[in-house]
């Protein structure tokens, strides 16, 4: 069975505009969350990296149309229509409209401006002609303006409206209707007279059936919403109402964006998903004190600034505002005062004091501003740029009250529990001191994108959270994380020294190999749950949904490694991430304990439990190496023991896998001759370098 398209992937390479990335991430995020990845995917990664078996869907966002031809005409227009072909689907928006035309026509006549030629994808059979409406400058809202679209009944099977979009710069598709018998249909027409010969019928946005595959190409930005547009941009006479006139259709648009991402085959979202926002962080110990040492330490490290009261922890990638849980904060007192005072009132406040009560304060730039918060709307976020705060709790752990989704004393009670049953020959340290947020970018992120904060963190230091809205995973991959799911990422540093005996390549193995402990040695019973390894770094199990003897395996769980080298040691950030109670997109563990008879699983008990395993395989691992003993726990764990595979680096050469080596770690293929039979050649192959497609059986090379 092959795997479910979870991955709905966002064109940001050369020729996509970052506000035109930016509006189509925030939307297809909001419509199509929890039950898909919204995420950017690079030219590189189109070109190289397997995406196309765990792709829902491929966005061509907006641009210059003549950028993409530059990335990926021959190789990368070619992995694109065959994904299409064989089943995929793909959204053009404006100039992603163009670029999936047979033909593009854009101010033909206007020096410097025209662009006229083929197009290699040719979803759409004939030309789309621009400017569909005139005034469009590169870079620029001069030419924006708010349009007015007709909604094809027969299109979309839906009863017909008008509705107003935002435009800028697309194209109409010229005599859409000629070409219904080659799989083309008309969605919505312009319902304005154009300033380009738009043939028969005005086609503003098309359906297009390709082979198995289908297309949505678009000339306007029905994705543009007007909560996340800039008043300061929209002041001429054309375009002066843009704002107001999108919001009084914003029912209709949203209603017509959900029917055209249905007829793509995705499975939309009943209501509407908001964006969440950041979330507090909470920083604790089963030892407060620990907590309290390591604020000290990174005040000695000079790591802590402060900036009157207010403390900072400036990160390369993050700026951390520190809260004392139990301390006086002046600034949080006058937040707190100032809220409560009547409008008036809070008017006729001085400035000083009304910057000092934000609660996000940037710190970054000179003349610091305060930022609007983050929870009072919803739309585009710069989660770069929004002041984490951290709570620092030095003399007890959180109640349940600051973090309802995430039980502290559960979990380090648990951890005290597993401790003397898995910690035999390591310390029992890791997890001991625990960064907690119910919404996060990426617990990797935290850690990894700071590198000086991560230098001065102790080895075992965990950072979880409830839901990340920037998972991260292997490649063009992100791990969904909705609430439900088990995050986390834990830090531990690899002596230099230890390369030769412990290569690094092998903590990956080692993480997947803690997980599978730590869900059968979760509790008595759980040792039946049936998961597996997929190499070099997922993990799998029996869909409960099938019949056991059909071998049905679905991804449940994934792990991304990092590492940065200073001083004599890898600093390595380790992040798992795992489908626990969650029911979607994917098979949980909790689904596969009640099909067992078993509890569901909890996941502060499941990252304790994982926690100690981990800890212990990797101190046996630095001691004698990745060994018989862990080869031999290895095998028992994976997938793929005397797999058939095709090379496709190879020529198509047919292989059986034989494992890994023992010295770096290298997947191990035997070549097969037309018999099946071993012709003596063997093939090691790196994971980072190579990608394996379990289902289909192929390795395939990333150059």
């Amino acid at each position: 069975m092959p795997p479910k398209r979870l991955n709905v992937l966002i064109y940001a390479g050369p020729g996509a505009t970052p506000n035109s990335i930016r509006h189509a991430t925030w939307t297809l995020r909001r419509l199509l969350g929890p039950n898909y990845a919204i995420i950017n995917i690079t030219a590189e990664q189109l070109l190289k990296e397997p995406w196309p078996p765990t792709c829902a869907l491929l966005v061509m966002p907006g641009g210059a149309d003549m950028g993409y031809c530059r990335s990926l005409n021959g190789e990368g227009n070619r992995r694109i229509k065959q994904y299409v072909q064989l089943g995929g689907s793909y959204l053009g928006l404006c100039a992603g409209g163009y670029f999936g035309c047979q033909r593009c026509e854009f101010e033909v006549g206007k020096r410097a401006m025209e662009v006229v030629g083929d197009r290699e994808l040719g979803f759409f059979p004939g030309t789309c002609r621009g400017l569909a409406f005139p005034g469009f400058v590169y870079n620029s809202e001069a030419g924006a303006r708010a349009v007015t679209l007709r909604v094809d009944a027969d299109g979309l099977g839906k009863d017909a409206k008008t509705f107003t979009s935002y435009y800028n710069g697309g194209g109409v598709f010229a005599d859409a209707g000629k070409y219904r018998d080659k799989g083309v249909q008309v969605l919505a027409t312009f319902g304005d007279d154009l300033a380009v010969d738009g043939g028969e019928g005005g086609a503003a946005v098309v359906f297009c059936k390709i082979g198995e595959g289908k297309v949505v190409l678009t000339g306007p930005h029905p994705e543009f919403a007007p909560q996340n547009l800039n008043p300061d941009n929209y002041t001429k006479s054309e375009n002066a109402t843009l704002i107001d006139d999108l919001k009084a259709d914003e029912t209709p648009r949203n209603d017509f964006l959900k029917a055209c991402l249905d007829r793509l085959g995705l499975e939309v979202s009943k209501e509407s998903t908001p964006v969440p926002s950041l979330s507090r962080l909470h920083l604790s110990s089963a030892q407060p004190t620990q907590v309290a040492e390591l604020l000290h330490a990174l005040h000695e490290a000079g790591m802590v600034t402060k900036e009157k009261t207010d403390e900072y922890i400036k990160g390369e990638n993050d700026l951390f505002h520190l809260e004392h849980a139990g301390r006086w904060n002046m600034s949080s007192v006058t937040n707190a005062v100032t809220d409560v005072l009547p409008k008036p009132v809070q008017d006729s406040l001085p400035s000083s004091v009304v910057s000092s009560s934000s609660a996000n304060v940037d710190t970054n730039k000179e003349n610091a501003k305060p930022q609007a918060d983050p929870l009072s709307s919803d739309r585009i976020l710069d989660y770069n740029e929004i002041t984490k705060h951290i709570v620092t709790h030095e003399n007890e752990m959180p109640d349940g009250k600051e973090t309802p989704s995430f039980n502290h004393a559960a979990f380090f009670a648990n951890l005290k529990s597993y401790v003397p049953k898995n910690c035999r020959e390591s310390d029992g340290m890791w997890g001991q001191t625990l960064l907690y947020g119910e919404v996060v970018t990426s617990t990797n992120t935290l850690l990894e994108r700071n590198p000086t904060l991560l230098s001065h963190l102790p080895i075992g230091f965990t950072a979880t959270a409830t839901t990340q809205v920037a998972g991260r995973g292997r490649g063009s991959n992100v791990w969904v994380s909705p609430p439900g799911s088990l995050m986390f990422s834990t830090v531990l540093r690899h002596g230099l020294a230890l390369s030769n005996t412990a290569p690094v390549v092998f903590i990956q193995y080692i993480a997947a190999l803690a997980i599978i402990a730590g869900i059968h040695g979760y509790a008595k019973g759980y040792e039946s749950i049936p998961v597996k390894l997929k190499w070099p770094n997922d993990i799998y199990a029996l869909d409960p949904s099938k019949d056991p003897k059909d071998k049905s395996y679905v991804k449940i769980g994934g792990i991304l490694v990092n590492s940065s080298y200073a001083g004599g040691d890898y600093t390595i950030v380790t992040g798992i991430g795992m489908n626990v109670n969650n029911t979607a997109p994917s098979v949980s563990l909790s689904q596969l304990a009640q099909k067992a008879g078993l509890a569901p699983f909890t996941l502060e008990k499941l990252l304790a439990s994982i926690l100690t395993h981990f800890e212990e395989l990797y101190t046996r691992f630095c001691r004698a190496g990745f060994d018989a003993r862990f080869e031999s726990i290895y095998y028992d764990s994976w997938l793929h023991s005397d797999q058939i595979v095709t090379l496709e680096a190879e020529g198509g050469a047919k292989a059986r896998i034989k494992g890994i080596t023992r010295d770096w770690g290298l997947l191990v293929a035997e070549e097969l001759n037309m018999d099946g039979k071993s012709t003596g050649r063997k093939w090691e192959l790196q994971s980072d370098s190579n990608s394996f497609d379990f289902f289909k059986g192929l390795l395939k090379k990333k150059t």
